[in-house]
């Protein structure tokens, strides 16, 4: 088996290893632990022995001897060292039921921040280093460990039982997983700061982790619709960028290098979520990149349908970001001064002041409606808002474009 394969491997038995441990033995914090150090040992091992025949119970085993040799050490808890060391170590053979949307509900936690919650998902679930993290997100290694670790923290001191809630709390809490999953993938696809346009390794591990939850709960329509947004939009990673890495708008890109599999597979999502008794926003959404991926190219795109669908989105999951690109849908219809007026109630919202997207799409709007100035300004200044070195780069060299059409 390839070092790759291997990898592949291990971050799909890492969540389902933690779950046996943190529901055999509790201790949330320790198995966590436990499971990364023999996830270590695998990819030490495994490419020079070979890959067990049932790596999943190698993994349970060194996972459970690392959890009893931590206990050992801790002499301030010698009752919970009798009780961890009266049960036998886990027997090779694992239970084959599948925790990994219980450890999901754990990492996402209602009293975690959002970069908590994302930061112990991608650790306990996607089987993610802290390292790797730390360098995904560009903070110190050292910023990212404290925070996960306060994170454990905060679940142990919450007392939360390693079960599904039910009711409406199950509800609440699944749309929390839903989000972090969201969070993680808008990263990965569009990089929010860096040199790179994107980190693919955060985005395909959203899609896998979310295919994880749809594999459990298939009749849920916003799983399926956010599985079906992180395909269609993920298909046009390949016509993102040029060779040398810059950007290129959706309406320029080579519809060609779109990814026909991904497309096809994330219709048949698309369609399918839209069969329940009501809409969420990602089914919506999921909706609105269908609407782009059966277009044969950017003139053939039905913007009265994405404005619709904008219109129902900004409708029941508020959001000036669904506002920003309602404004973008509008203009394609009634043109640019229709969908700059939409963009003139979003100054007062303060969550967009300044926002280089709302900077960058004003330039767009004003440059279709023949302002080169007020374009050539508003590209400028969103460009010194990002810190994406590769949506900065695309900024300037449209003001620059600007420029030099100038009569002098």
């Amino acid at each position: 088996m390839t070092a790759s394969a291997i990898e592949d491997l291990l971050r799909e038995l890492t969540p389902q290893v933690l779950g046996a441990l943190v529901r055999r033995y509790g201790r949330f914090e320790g198995c966590e632990d436990a499971v990364q150090e023999a996830v270590l040992a695998a990819t030490v091992q495994w490419p020079a022995d070979g890959v067990p025949a049932n790596p999943r119970g190698w993994l349970a085993t060194v996972a459970s001897r690392r959890l009893i040799d931590q206990v050992r050490s801790d002499s301030a808890r010698r009752d919970r060292e009798e009780q961890v060391f009266a049960a036998e170590v886990m027997p090779e053979e694992v239970p084959d039921t599948d925790d990994t949307l219980v450890l999901l509900f754990l990492c996402c936690h209602p009293t975690l921040t959002a970069a908590s919650q994302t930061a112990l998902t991608l650790r306990a679930v996607g089987g993610l280093t802290t390292a790797e993290i730390a360098r995904a997100f560009l903070v110190p290694e050292a910023t990212l460990a404290a925070r996960i670790s306060r994170a454990k923290q905060r679940i142990k001191a919450a007392g939360s039982s390693f079960e599904l809630p039910e009711g409406a709390e199950r509800e609440e809490r699944l749309q929390v997983v839903l989000h972090v999953l969201y969070l993680i993938f808008n990263e990965g696809y569009t990089a929010s700061s860096g040199e790179d346009l994107d980190r693919v390794d955060l985005a395909t591990e959203a899609i896998r982790l979310t295919r994880m939850v749809h594999a459990q709960l298939p009749t849920d329509g916003e799983v399926a619709g956010l599985l079906a947004l992180m395909l269609l939009t993920h298909s046009r990673r390949e016509a993102r960028t040029t060779a040398s890495g810059d950007l290129v708008p959706l309406d320029e890109q080579d519809r060609a290098r779109w990814d026909d599999d991904l497309i096809a597979e994330g219709l048949e999502l698309a369609k399918s979520s839209l069969g329940g008794p009501e809409l969420g926003p990602y089914q919506l959404q999921a909706a609105i990149a269908a609407t782009h991926a059966v277009a044969t190219d950017a003139t053939d795109t039905d913007w009265k349908q994405i404005h619709a669908l904008y219109l129902i989105l900004e409708r029941i999951a508020p959001n000036p970001m669904v506002t920003l690109n309602r404004a973008v849908a509008l203009a394609e219809l009634e043109g640019p001064e229709a969908g700059l007026a939409v963009l003139a109630a979003l100054d007062a919202d303060e969550r967009m002041a300044k926002h280089h997207r709302l900077l960058s799409v004003r330039a767009h709007l004003l440059e279709m409606a023949g302002d080169a100035d007020g374009a050539y300004e508003n590209y400028r200044n969103a460009a010194k808002a990002t810190a994406s070195m590769a949506e900065q780069r695309y900024l300037e060299s449209r003001a620059k474009k600007l420029r030099a059409s100038q009569p002098d």
